[in-house]
């Protein structure tokens, strides 16, 4: 009986001794990415024109990174707010923890080199080499084309310095250890050729991170098989819950009876340059998609997005939009 005792402490004590070793090498010695990269990024026209075009129409880092009007349809950028960042992320929008979208004018960015801007959109980490949590979707910047994020890091070295500190974001027990083990190296491509239809959409639906919000997450981890499904909950500040919807070629619940017009008339429905964003009163619905930066894509990259999102797998998911 005594040897039986024995063995089982010695058991639990190296059950603690692993469980000690793993939460410090997930503690301080994770994330690992490497060192940032010697670089410095040429700003020519042509490249802070590129940026431009990706940080706010496509990736739209401005729209975390700025103030947005909620009183208006589409929460349009409020001007002059671009890239001050201060936006929260909580738990009442399914997130674990408080996370704040940080100052990216050069005010914010003053002390940090291209290198380490260009680790932290590609491979989630800070200056410091701290995991970011993904509300910016580093994964899949990783993905996308070293040259695509220089001329990124291009444009928002053009953007007004603006003197706003925002806070600490902080990761609720135990995503506090488990963030530690998202940040992951990049893994760059080269964009694909337009004509390549399919996968020069695949990358501009990777780009513009459409997952996120349209594939319903539980505790800041998407549900596997939801995939563009939609659901996704986002509280309004006006009142009532607004769900993503489900953009699957799903003919019945998603987007599979949409023709390629359809398609991009959606995002240039408010493309004309005298459409004011409406007033959203207490109770009405609003919609959390960035329309007002979505609908200077241009055609050719809509039809792009279209195409790839006819060939993800359909998936019958009801969404109440509104409530």
């Amino acid at each position: 009986m005594k040897k039986v005792k024995k063995v089982i402490m010695y058991i639990l004590i190296a059950i603690f001794v692993v469980m000690i070793v793993m939460f410090s090498y997930v503690k301080f010695m994770l994330p690992s990415v490497g060192a940032p990269e010697n670089l410095k990024v040429e700003s020519t026209p042509e490249r802070i024109e590129r940026g431009k075009y990706l940080a706010n129409c496509v990736c739209v880092c401005m729209d975390c990174h700025s103030t947005r009007d909620w009183t208006k349809f589409s929460g349009p950028l409020v001007d002059g707010t671009q890239g001050k960042g201060g936006e929260e992320f909580n738990q009442k929008f399914g997130f674990p923890g408080s996370f704040f979208a940080t100052n990216i004018t050069p005010y914010g960015l003053k002390d940090w080199t291209d290198g380490e801007i260009l680790r932290a959109i590609s491979s989630g980490v800070n200056k410091k080499g701290k995991a970011l949590f993904p509300v910016m979707p580093h994964g899949n910047y990783g993905k996308m084309d070293k040259e695509d994020l220089m001329s990124i890091i291009a444009y928002i070295r053009t953007l007004k310095p603006i003197e706003n500190t925002t806070p600490v974001s902080k990761a609720d027990f135990p995503m506090s250890l488990i963030i530690n083990t998202i940040p992951k190296k990049a893994s760059f491509s080269k964009i694909p050729y337009k004509n390549d239809k399919l996968a020069y959409g695949a990358y501009l639906v990777n780009a513009a991170s459409c997952t996120d919000c349209h594939t319903k997450q539980e505790k800041g981890t998407p549900v596997a098989g939801m995939e563009f499904a939609g659901g996704s909950e986002f509280p309004l500040a006006t009142g009532g819950v607004v769900r993503a919807p489900n953009i699957t070629p799903d003919k019945e619940t998603g987007i599979g009876n949409w023709g390629e017009e359809d398609f991009v008339n959606r995002f240039k429905a408010l493309a004309d340059s005298n459409y004011k964003p409406a007033v959203i009163n207490k109770g009405e619905f609003n919609s959390m998609m960035p329309w007002m930066m979505y609908k200077d894509m241009t055609v050719d990259d809509l039809k792009a997005m279209y195409a790839y999102l006819k060939t993800v797998k359909p998936v019958k998911n009801t969404v109440k939009t509104f409530q």
